[in-house]
């Protein structure tokens, strides 16, 4: 079964090369270009993982990401920010907010697609415990 991935970035260039590296190891990626729209998309879709940028207009993602963790139907989804916003503080902030990673942009794809790989890989199945012969 193919993983969803929600994208929530408001610049169109860098939901491209998200889009298109995901869509490569055959994820399903859907996209928003706001705060409000994303979370709106977070609650029907249900995506395995979220992509997220920190400055947008309207609802940044800081925000965002505090409305998806308090939501007990959502806060299980695994996000990663992204942001143009690199500093120590920047990511520090980013991640108080319990987002999983936090990519700086430029990122490499490589990188993007290994943690989408992580996030989304299934959790091993809890083993059984033996029963007596």
């Amino acid at each position: 079964m193919k993983k969803t991935v929600l994208t929530i970035e408001d610049q169109p260039d860098i939901q491209r090369l998200i889009r298109m590296t995901l869509e490569f190891k055959g994820f399903v990626v859907h996209e928003a270009a706001d705060g409000l729209d994303g979370l709106k998309q977070a609650r029907s879709l249900k995506p395995d993982l979220i992509l997220l940028d920190v400055m947008m207009p309207g609802m940044d993602g800081l925000s965002v990401q505090k409305t998806l963790a308090a939501d007990p139907a959502l806060a299980s989804i695994p996000v990663i920010m992204l942001s143009a916003l690199g500093s120590a503080a920047d990511v520090a902030a980013g991640k108080r907010t319990g987002v999983r990673a936090y990519l700086v942009k430029p990122f490499s794809p490589w990188e993007l697609l290994d943690l989408a790989g992580q996030l989304t890989a299934p959790t091993p199945a809890a083993t059984p415990a033996a029963t007596p012969s």
